[in-house]
């Protein structure tokens, strides 16, 4: 019964393994997803133009922290870094999504951020990568039971835009 064991194991991993393919015809190519020619990114404090005043802050750290986890890249300050990414909260808006037909009140908030952003080559000045008008979202209930403040979906959104602004630091290289 054992060497049935053995058998069926050896059979489905030959088949797992016979599925994979190391050549470029599926689209798909191995190699890294971040350019080699970079080591370092400084990353300054977001800019602010909405009026949510914590926002620029949380999503620096966000970002910051997406970097340092995501990618080969070490945040360091800009003085010793290859590359800078510099951004821009433009706006934050709130929209309701639901209300309560018992109350009328607001159950469902979704919360945009829009930010431009710009990451350059410290030794060149030109950028690597510029995204205008970028724009994340998160949902949180306002209303009880939940009653989910709205610094819940400002954390969320945050780290949702960070998680996409770092992979658009990837790149065909």
């Amino acid at each position: 019964m054992t060497s049935m064991l053995r058998a069926v194991g050896l059979l489905l991993c030959a088949t797992a393994l016979g599925g994979c393919d190391t050549g470029s015809s599926s689209g798909y190519a191995t190699g890294e997803l971040y350019s080699s020619k970079y080591h370092s990114v400084a990353v300054p404090i977001f800019e602010n133009q909405s009026q949510d005043r914590g926002i620029s802050f949380q999503l620096t750290d966000a970002t910051i922290k997406e970097i340092e986890s995501a990618t080969p890249y070490k945040v360091v300050p800009e003085a010793r870094a290859d590359t800078v990414l510099r951004a821009t909260v433009k706006s934050v808006t709130l929209n309701m999504l639901s209300q309560s037909l018992a109350t009328g009140l607001t159950e469902e908030m979704a919360i945009r951020v829009t930010v431009d952003f710009e990451w350059f080559d410290m030794r060149t000045g030109k950028p690597i990568v510029a995204r205008q008008g970028f724009q994340g979202s998160a949902v949180f209930v306002a209303s009880l039971p939940n009653n989910q403040p709205i610094d819940l979906g400002r954390f969320a959104v945050s780290q949702q835009l960070a998680r996409d602004i770092v992979a658009n630091l990837q790149g065909e290289w």
